[in-house]
Parts: structure tokens; sequence; C-alpha cells
């Protein structure tokens, strides 16, 4: 797959006259006067899913690019100098609370995206016109079509609030990709609608959303709906996305996917991060910061009821993991680690949301896959999570998904009975004061949880370790120094080159299992 770059940037009276003519006095939109808006149409999700359901029949073809020549001069720093009108957003003055403003077309975003106002079953099209932008009077945004459209789209806060203008917390920007603030109010991770071929070998299909509808929240407890039409050569679907703005962000998500062509790795749910380096892999001297990433590990809770805990890695190649599976019970790509001292630098890499699916129905039999990519940076996105199922998939089918989406600064279900793993620490093995062996490593990981606290060396956990190949020794556990954390201590000879998988749990030799699985694969040190 390829990487994707993070740091993107996330006229005149007839068009009085047009306005006057399709937005009548009292309707909902007249609020957003500065708004031109297409002739009022009938909507309803159904409908949509049948659109989806027919295009589906016929070739696809791609989204209309405007100006290709003209956007490609839409460069960072002037998509950066391009900045929608906050007195023109829409729902900016109600109906609901959360208004809506729009991202430009830029050269990383060079699709037309249609974005509609949604009030009472109508939709009225929102209608380009550069006058929505501030923008340099060089900008070569100024040469843009009638037809161009939008990039996409983000909400604001609530506007009761008297910086709504400078605070959104939901943005679609980009493919299908779309993100939002945690309860730490940050970016971070992305999520995205659908994933196609991920790391198949071939090229990697990005279907887009070409299509929003977009319905405001009458009040803060309710929703934010938004509808949207997905479009790809493999694929069509229809998404609604309930979003409420809670601690951090609730989407509820429904979608209807019809495959035009078999796809072999189908994604379900995924969610797009940046894994460069942690505690346990920091390479030498490459960078001044202690730990660099926006995700530093996948959680999953099985359909058995088994919680386990995978640390990301920025492996030497791509690897495809998979964690076969029935119902499972969630998954997620989560930033465990939240002390800022782990980062010191000031894109608050501490406060980025971890992401956690929930399935709301039952998915049947497949596998949670995660997807390692190498990376030299921190500006692209390296991770990939998702669900696929274990049923091919085939030209003609069609799929029905439902789930739901913390954006949160913990997993949303913790076991509290169970530790959970705080540190996963690598270094050379043997003992400090001797010849230390060739080829032989010493984990340390670190499990915290209030079944730990309290215990001495009389009541220490002890530690179930496995490994696919090579030799465990020097196993124990010990209790971290001044803290409440625990540590299970063991040395790996892995016996060659190929990666190692690693299991661990701390248990109870009376009670059981004290702490989630802590999954590990292990790739040899390039200098090892």
């Amino acid at each position: 797959m390829a990487s994707l770059t993070r740091r993107r940037l996330m006229q005149s009276a007839a068009a009085t006259a047009l306005l006057a003519s399709l937005v009548t006095p009292g309707h909902p939109l007249r609020a957003a006067s500065g708004l031109e808006f297409g002739p009022e149409e009938d909507f309803s999700f159904d409908t949509l899913i049948e659109r989806a359901r027919q295009r589906a029949q016929d070739e696809y073809e791609p989204p209309y690019r405007p100006a290709p020549d003209v956007v490609q001069e839409i460069d960072y720093d002037a998509h950066g100098a391009i900045h929608f009108d906050k007195d023109i957003a829409l729902y900016g003055e109600g109906p609901g609370v959360y208004p809506v403003s729009l991202f430009h077309l830029g050269r990383f975003f060079p699709k037309r995206v249609r974005i509609h106002a949604l009030q009472d079953g109508k939709a009225r099209e929102i209608l380009y016109n550069p006058d929505y932008f501030d923008m340099p009077e060089n900008s070569p945004a100024r040469q843009m079509p009638d037809d161009s459209g939008f990039a996409g789209f983000r909400l604001h806060e609530a506007r009761q609030r008297d910086d709504w203008k400078t605070q959104d917390w939901v943005a679609f920007l980009g493919a299908s990709y779309f993100r939002a603030i945690g309860e730490l109010g940050q970016y971070g991770l992305s999520a995205r609608g659908i994933a196609v071929n991920t790391a198949t070998g071939g090229p990697e299909e990005f279907p887009d959303f070409t299509e929003f509808y977009i319905a405001s929240a009458p009040n803060r407890e309710e929703a934010v709906r938004v509808y949207a039409l997905l479009e790809g050569p493999s694929l069509t679907g229809a998404f609604r996305f309930e979003i409420r703005r809670t601690d951090g962000v609730l989407m509820e998500v429904d979608s209807h996917l019809f495959t035009r062509r078999a796809i072999e790795r189908f994604g379900i749910a995924p969610l797009t991060s940046m894994f460069w380096y942690g505690e346990y892999n920091r390479p030498k001297m490459v960078d001044w910061r202690p730990e660099v990433h926006d995700s530093d590990g996948l959680a999953l809770w099985t359909g058995n009821n088994e919680r386990i805990w995978r640390p990301l890695n920025n492996p030497p190649r791509t690897v495809v993991s998979s964690f076969m599976d029935r119902d499972p019970r969630g998954f997620g790509l989560l930033q465990r680690d939240r002390d800022p001292e782990n980062y010191l630098d000031g894109v608050n890499y501490h406060r980025r949301p971890s992401l956690w699916v929930e399935p709301l129905d039952d998915w049947g039999a497949g596998s949670v896959q995660l997807v390692e990519l190498t990376t030299d940076d921190e500006i692209h996105d390296n991770i990939v999570a998702f669900w696929v199922p274990e049923e091919p998939v085939e030209a003609g089918a069609a799929y029905h998904f439902r789930y739901r989406l913390h954006w949160l600064a913990e997993e949303p279900y913790p076991n509290e009975e169970l530790a959970q793993v705080a540190a996963t620490r690598i270094g050379r093995g043997g003992e400090a004061g001797t010849q230390r062996p060739e080829g032989v490593w010493k984990f340390v990981v670190e499990f915290e949880g209030k079944v730990l606290r309290g215990r001495d060396a009389d009541t220490a956990p002890e530690m179930e370790v496995s490994a696919s190949r090579g030799d465990i020794s020097n196993r124990s556990t010990e209790q971290v120094p001044d803290s409440n954390r625990w540590r299970a201590i063991f040395d790996l000879d892995a016996g060659g080159e190929e990666p190692v998988e690693l299991r661990l749990f701390l248990k109870d030799s009376d009670n059981g299992p004290l702490s989630e699985t802590w999954l590990y694969q292990f790739h040899l040190p390039e200098s090892a």
C-alpha cells in the first residue's frame, strides 16, 4: 500500500437571483444566506442504498476532477492559504447546533465531492462559489470553474460557543477518509469507509465518498446525520453516520456495500494510523524524541472473551498479521502512553485519540488483520487495521455492516479484572556484569491494574510465556520500583533471522489469568 502523506491540509447579481429563486423565505436553509443551493430533491437512506446497488451494475466512472492543471498548482502552501468564510457556514445560524464548513479542492484532494444540506427529507446541493473562501489575490484557486464542487467538510463545535469558528471536531476529507477528535481534544489517526486490496501485492484501491448529505443535530444530545455515496472500481456503497459529540466523539455507522468485481482483501471498518518508534524499537540517534507515534498498539476483544494487546511495529518490510475470530466484540488502535515526557514535542502525541470499533451485529467468521508498513518518518501513515470476512468476496455480492466508532482516550469497555500492558521493553539478553550471549534478547513487559495492587514477593503473579520458535530462559516477575506495575521478564534466543511470535500473560496459580494477553511479533534488529 502506498504511504499516505499525513501533514496534508486536512459571484454576482446573477448568483443572488439564483439564490432567491431556490431558497424561499422561511425555509430552514435561509439562515445560510451566503450560500447558493441547487434545486430541492427528495432524499431517503433507502433511495441512496438503491442508487448504490444500481450503480454497482454499471461500469465505474471516476469522480470528476475539475481543472486538473489548476488544481496541481494548489499545493500544500497554497491550499493552506484558502480559508472558508465561517460567517456563511452551513447551519451557522441554525437550525441545529453544529455549523459545517467546507474544504476547497487542492493538489492532494483533486476530486469533486458534492455536498448537500438535508432538512425534513429534502436535499439541496451547495453550489460552488469562490467567494465562499478567503484566499490571496494571486491564488490559483481563483481560476477554478463554476462546477468545481468541494473536497470535503468539517463539523464545528456548537454555535453557542464563542470559539466555534476555530474549533472543529469531525472532518471528512480525501477518498473515504474521516477523522474526529478524542476526549483530549486532539486529532490523530483516521478511519475510512472501506479498505480494498491493502497490501496484496497489487495496487491498493481507494474508493471515494462522492456525495454527502448533512442533517444538523437539533440539540447537543442528538446526532448529526451524514449520508454518503461511495464509488470505486470494485464496489459501491451507501453509508449513514450518526455522529454525537460526547466526551470524545461517538459514530454509529450503517454501511451497505455492493461489489462490481471480486476483492482479494475486503477491509471492513478500517483504521489508519502512524507508528514510527516506541520505547522498544527506537533507532539509534535517528531522532531526538523518545517516542513518535499516533497509536502504540492494537487491542482486541475476541468473540470468546479474550483480551489481547499487540504492540505495533515499524517492520523492515510490509507485514500482515491475522487474528482469527468469530463475532468479535471489538478491536481498536489505541494510544495508551499518555506521558508527555515520552514525546517531548509540541504536536501532542500524548493527546492523540484511541479509536475503537464495536460491531453492532454478528459478523461471523473472519479475522482482524493488521498491516504494518516500514516508514522512516512521522509524515506517513504506516499502520492499518480492519475486519476481513472469511468467505471470499465475489462480484455481484451485497454486504451490510453496522458498527460503532468510539473516539476516546482509552478503549470504551475495559475489563477491570485484568491488568493491561503498560510498556514493552527490549534489550540485550543475559545478566548485567556477565558476558552477554550473542543472539539473545531480553523482554520486559510491564502490566498495570487494580488486580496487581498490594501484591508482594509472596503473592507475586506468575508468567505464562511461549514463542513460535527459539528458546526462552531466565523467566521472572518483579514489581516495578515505586509503582503499582509488575514486570514479566524473559530472555529469547531466536535461533534464526525470521520473526518470532511471542505470547505472554500473567496468572495466579489459584485464580487463573490476571492480565490481558500480550502478543508480539519480534523482528531481529538489523545490527543483530
